[in-house]
C-alpha cells in the first residue's frame, strides 16, 4: 500500500538529516516506546488472566448482602 509508505518515507527522510548524536536519541525514544507498550501489553494480559478469578471472588452470597445497603 502506497499510503502506508508515505509516513514512514517522510520519517527516514528527517532521520537522515540528523547528525549520529540525534539518530542516537531517536533510536532510545522509540525503544522507550516500544517498552511501554510492552508493559501495557504485559499489564493487560495479566488483568485478562486475572479476570475469572476475580469474578469468582467478587461475586459471593456474604459481599451480596453489602451491596444490598
Amino acid at each position: 500500500m502506497q499510503t502506508d509508505k508515505i509516513p514512514e518515507q517522510r520519517l527516514i527522510e528527517k532521520i537522515r538529516q540528523l547528525i549520529p548524536e540525534q539518530v542516537v536519541l531517536v533510536e532510545n525514544f522509540i525503544d522507550s516506546l516500544s517498552e511501554q507498550n510492552e508493559d501495557y501489553n504485559l499489564t493487560l494480559a495479566a488483568t485478562k488472566l486475572s479476570e475469572a478469578t476475580l469474578q469468582k471472588i467478587w461475586d459471593n452470597p456474604e459481599d451480596a448482602e453489602y451491596d444490598q445497603l
